[in-house]
């Protein structure tokens, strides 16, 4: 319980980044799933996307601890009608917060209003594990920013619960980005309840039929209930959306913009 205590107290950030770094070095070393160019560039693109994140959420993450600490002070939430010992609470805490991003993420396919914003993470074209960076600010703070919030009011999950499942989350988002070849084997062992590299691959398909599958981070479980999971060999997935393949529209600065743009 130390240790895990202190890994929260560690910025989530500086995690991210390290993770980075160490997947960024490998696939300049070992065989990358795809073609890559200007890795340089679009590294940098999708670095401007976590510098205006970090700026944006000086000021939401004083308001998302204010939400979940006002919920826990009120005792809002299931947990706080039952007994859990604090093991279990947090496994089902992990469950709980995945799934509801998994319908969270599974919305914002439907919703042509979040799809605006959701599609400039679909949009690259190549892929790194700098894609963990490459997300709308605006989608990530106060669209997948309030899942948690809403978590925490139905089932009363408390600040340590939500930032062991981000502790747990983190290596999944940069690992399942990663320009890296993984073996099938593991899509088919613990493939059938976690989410591979491969399986998440799928889901950034240019194929809308595909693009809208695999949504869950953690827990792939959660497609195979719900009718979303889809498959396909890994090296015949073709990265991006038809409508951002011009090399202007893979710019920061276009990006960024591209919600409020007439298409």
């Amino acid at each position: 319980m130390e240790t895990l205590e202190y890994l929260l107290s560690i910025d989530i950030n500086y995690i991210a980044v390290g993770l980075i770094a160490l997947f960024f070095t490998l696939e300049h070393v070992l065989s990358t799933q795809f073609p890559f160019k200007e890795r340089g560039k679009h590294f940098w693109n999708s670095l401007l996307f976590q510098v205006v994140f970090l700026i944006g959420n000086l000021f939401w993450a004083g308001f998302f601890v204010f939400c979940i600490e006002w919920l826990n002070q009120n005792e809002i939430g299931l947990f706080y009608m039952l007994e859990f010992p604090l093991w279990l609470k947090l496994i089902l805490g992990i469950l709980i917060l995945d799934l509801g991003t998994y319908w969270f993420h599974r919305i914002s396919h439907l919703s042509p209003l979040l799809w605006r914003f959701h599609r400039v993470h679909h949009s690259d074209t190549t892929m790194d594990s700098s894609n963990y960076f490459r997300s709308h600010p605006i989608e990530v703070l106060f669209w997948f920013g309030s899942a948690p919030i809403l978590m925490s009011a139905i089932f009363g999950l408390d600040l340590f619960t939500i930032g062991v499942y981000f502790l747990v989350l983190t290596p999944f988002l940069v690992i399942e980005h990663s320009n890296l070849k993984f073996p099938a084997w593991l899509d088919k062992t613990i493939g059938l309840v976690i989410t591979t590299p491969n399986f998440h691959k799928i889901h950034h398909d240019q194929d809308q039929h595909y693009t809208d599958s695999n949504f869950a981070d953690i827990f792939i479980l959660w497609d195979r209930i719900f009718g979303t999971y889809k498959y396909k060999p890994a090296e015949q997935v073709k990265l991006g959306l038809e409508e951002f393949d011009e090399e202007r529209k893979q710019t920061f600065w276009y990006l960024i913009r591209s919600p409020f743009l007439r298409d």
